[in-house]
């Protein structure tokens, strides 16, 4: 059958597909829009199960907060090549994905995917792109947290950002300040006594392998050795917890003194920081 311009146009618009995916499913559906809209999602479908495999190593990561600066969402939208994630398209939709977290504030990922966009998902959503970009698109970080205060920081190049809540107002300098430093340096936890202690049997076994491979210590008892380890620890929480960490726009103090000479009663509540490069 003849397929008008004006139906692939129409069809276009409602789906966001190219216009030669339209005209072709228009074509399979026998000029039915709703069959071939169908049709359009079912390819995507197909394009992202030949693409699960794929790494999304770029893309773009967004943090966004509410007008009162007490809630706010950090999510990562990701695909396979700088070209697409630098596509005003893909932007768009990284936004739009950043709009929707940010308004319906789904608890984790699985409630993002699940939230409804006009008439689709944001998996299905997503699901389509990968399917009109033939590049895999993917969700592969999604967070949200309250707090008195949040200040956020988002990387020049969009691939890393933070969100990061206060026990109370601070001035928009300091929390750019210490999202900033989040962003740079990348701490494990907010104290030592909030660090996982999977990180801590970690580093405790790095540092034993380590200990065992002197010479000094061959022979040595298991005791001494683990007494060693834990030793090493103090300057792991100095390089990796936030408020131990050396501020890094002074150079001097900890992060913990800087925040105190703002406001001697404010402290850092909680963040969240990603990167697409980690």
């Amino acid at each position: 059958m003849e397929i008008k311009a004006a139906d692939v146009a129409k069809l276009r618009q409602m789906t966001g597909a190219g216009m030669m995916d339209c005209k072709n499913a228009l074509v399979e559906a026998a000029g039915d829009f709703d069959r071939a809209q169908e049709i359009i999602r079912e390819k995507g479908k197909l394009v992202a199960a030949k693409r699960a495999d794929r790494e999304t190593t770029e893309g773009a990561v967004i943090a966004k907060i509410s007008a009162d600066c007490k809630k706010a969402i950090l999510v990562s939208l990701g695909c396979e090549t700088d070209f697409v994630a630098k596509n005003a398209e893909f932007q768009a939709l990284a936004n739009s994905i950043a709009d929707t977290a940010l308004a319906v504030f789904p608890a984790d990922k699985n409630g993002l995917m699940a939230t409804r966009t006009g008439d689709i998902t944001i998996e299905e959503l997503i699901t389509q792109q990968t399917g009109k970009s033939g590049e895999k698109h993917a969700i592969p970080y999604y967070a949200a947290i309250e707090a008195n205060y949040i200040a956020c920081y988002i990387h020049t190049n969009s691939k890393v950002a933070t969100i990061v809540g206060f026990n109370k107002e601070v001035s928009n300098e300091a929390g750019k300040d210490i999202a900033m430093q989040i962003t740079a340096m990348a701490p494990v936890s907010l104290s030592k006594s909030d660090c996982p202690q999977e990180v801590i049997e970690k580093e405790l076994e790095i540092y034993r392998e380590q200990i065992k491979q002197d010479p000094k210590m061959a022979g040595k008892p298991d005791e001494m050795i683990n007494k060693i380890a834990e030793g090493k620890l103090g300057k792991f929480f100095k390089e990796n917890t936030l408020e131990e960490q050396i501020f890094v726009k002074d150079g001097k103090i900890s992060v913990s003194d800087y925040l105190k000479a703002v406001d001697a009663e404010a402290k850092v509540t909680a963040f969240r920081r990603f990167s697409l490069n980690d």
